[in-house]
């Protein structure tokens, strides 16, 4: 068994990357986030975003920022190294980097593409303040201005229509005697009316001072130089649509890509590679926005969540554990910062309103053998209990049977629920409202589905084998707790499978959620209360 292997690698800190260490963290998976630069990616040198929905306005910096924050807290790890090679096609996957090795079951890659900068003069100096690179990301910000569209190709094409909705004027810059796009979108601009072209033109320069002021340009054909002015003291645009570069150098011998080099990945952002996803502008795609990486990195995360439990049960693996979590934005010493392993701050900030409306005491008794799962129920129940006086623990060791959580009342009764499982994931909240039910005001029933578990008359045990990272899984485990702590002839059990592949082989199980009854009943899928209750009804 290895216990230095991170369930994942994301290589790239871009909001692809940081999306997807985001949903990998959050469903208590180990991640390592590699960036060989800045954590944010392109996006952080426009000073301006105001099409993320949800945000009104922030910044490129501001915005990726706070991403990096989210996934640190939920206890993704990042480092800033450069990755010099990968190793992909084993179940292990390698990445070597100029800090060190790594090794992971998993690797989304999130490595991004670049602008093709043409290499004029000022070109590097004015990006951000009048020469840009997406004409929805920044068209806006030149309404009533004049715009220059640097390209002949499908996407300058494209976009300079685009930014007729913003700019006084668009004026095409073509090297070539003619469009190099279709003829149906290239005869849309010619016969728009706010559109104007020169063929066989290259752009030379751009200057200014705090803003683009100026811009030179040649005819190829005839040699002839011309130039443009801002006028009334202000600034205008300079689009550049001369393609992309996606950066799949070091891994492009491995891993399909297409003409252009992109990489080739399916509906669920899978690569020809098994255990390898791909997000982000690396990626075959339309639309290149932050919007459309962050939904790419979720799209890759989730389908990873689904085999890395597999492969670590097949190797029998002990990946890393999940990092501690930090709040990047606390004050708190890095040594009062480590104390929090499985809860992040902004987690308990949520859970403080919910602990203090317990009404009653309960005892977490963790029932344990000499094991690591054994040893992360106690850190978690540890961890858990110091945030409510009204919570406390103990530990019992077991010779035999599973190690769990059972939760019991302040006068030492069983309340007949356990977890045989650190509660994270998805798992968290059905964990904390568990308690809530148990020892606080309870959520509302209907009366109906209230009396019908009351009056369920045979002692039934329930066992629901459940994936921290299956979303499904919580409303049957929620669902049985609940019945539980109504009756006292239910007892609901909760295992996190990859722990127990025993249970797996016996009951062949291949799906999550399952519900197993008395040992010999088997229901397998999504069920709400009202399911679970007929069903014990029976």
């Amino acid at each position: 068994m290895k216990k230095d292997i991170y369930d994942v690698i994301i290589i790239g800190g871009g909001p692809a990357g940081l999306s997807a260490a985001i949903y990998m963290a959050r469903a208590q998976f180990s991640v390592l986030v590699i960036e060989k630069d800045t954590i944010g990616g392109q996006i952080t040198i426009t000073s301006e975003v105001v099409n993320y929905p949800g945000i009104v306005k922030t910044s490129g910096k501001e915005l990726t920022e706070q991403m990096r924050i989210q996934a640190q807290n939920f206890g993704a790890e990042f480092k800033i190294a450069e990755v010099n090679d990968l190793s992909l096609n084993k179940k292990i996957k390698t990445i070597k980097t100029d800090k060190g090795t790594y090794q992971s079951v998993g690797v989304i890659l999130a490595t991004g593409a670049s602008p093709r900068m043409i290499g004029f003069t000022g070109e590097k100096e004015f990006r951000g303040r009048g020469v840009a690179y997406c004409a929805t990301c920044d068209g806006e910000f030149f309404s009533g201005l004049d715009v220059f569209v640097i390209g002949g190709g499908f996407a300058a094409a494209e976009e300079a229509i685009f930014l007729t909705k913003y700019a006084s004027k668009v004026t095409m810059i073509v090297r070539e005697p003619d469009f190099t796009c279709a003829k149906s979108i290239a005869d849309e601009v010619k016969s728009h009316p706010n559109i104007d072209i020169h063929y066989n033109t290259e752009i030379l320069s751009a200057s200014g001072d705090a803003q683009l002021k100026k811009a030179i340009f040649r005819n190829n054909e005839t040699k002839k130089e011309w130039q443009h002015e801002a006028q009334d003291n202000k600034t205008f645009g300079i689009f550049v649509f001369a393609g992309y570069e996606p950066a799949t150098a070091l891994f492009k011998t491995q891993v399909s890509t297409n003409e252009q080099g992109y990489l080739v990945t399916d509906v669920n952002q899978k690569t020809s590679l098994d255990g390898v996803y791909g997000a982000g502008d690396v990626c075959i795609k339309n639309l290149r926005q932050v919007t459309t990486a962050v939904s790419d990195g979720a799209i890759a995360s989730t389908s990873l969540e689904k085999y890395i439990p597999g492969v670590v049960d097949q190797l029998n693996l002990t990946t890393r554990s999940i990092s501690a979590p930090i709040n990047s934005t606390s004050t708190e010493t890095s040594e009062e910062a480590s104390d929090s392993i499985f809860i992040s701050n902004d987690m308990k900030k949520q859970l403080i309103p919910i602990l203090e409306k317990f009404t009653h005491k309960a005892i977490l008794k963790c029932f344990i053998m000499d094991d690591e799962l054994s040893k992360e129920i106690v850190e978690f129940t540890k961890e858990f209990t110091s945030l409510s006086d009204k919570l406390s623990y103990e530990t019992v060791m077991i010779e035999q049977g599973e190690p769990a959580i059972s939760l019991f009342d302040e006068n030492n009764k069983d309340l007949r629920i356990k977890y045989h499982a650190v509660p994270g994931g998805h798992e968290f909240n059905s964990f904390v409202i568990a308690l809530y039910n148990a020892i606080g005001p309870k959520q509302t029933i209907e009366e109906t589905i209230l009396d019908k578990i009351k009056k369920i008359e045979k002692p039934k045990n329930i066992k629901v084998m459940v994936s921290l990272s299956c979303t499904m899984c919580p409303d049957v485990v929620m669902a049985t707790q609940r019945v539980a702590i109504e009756n006292e002839n239910i007892t609901a059990e909760m295992y996190d499978l990859s722990h127990f592949p025993k249970i797996k082989e016996k009951y062949n199980i291949m799906s999550v959620p399952c519900m197993i009854i008395d040992d010999k009943e088997i229901y397998f899928g999504k069920k709400d209360l009202q399911e679970v209750t007929d069903i014990l009804s029976i």
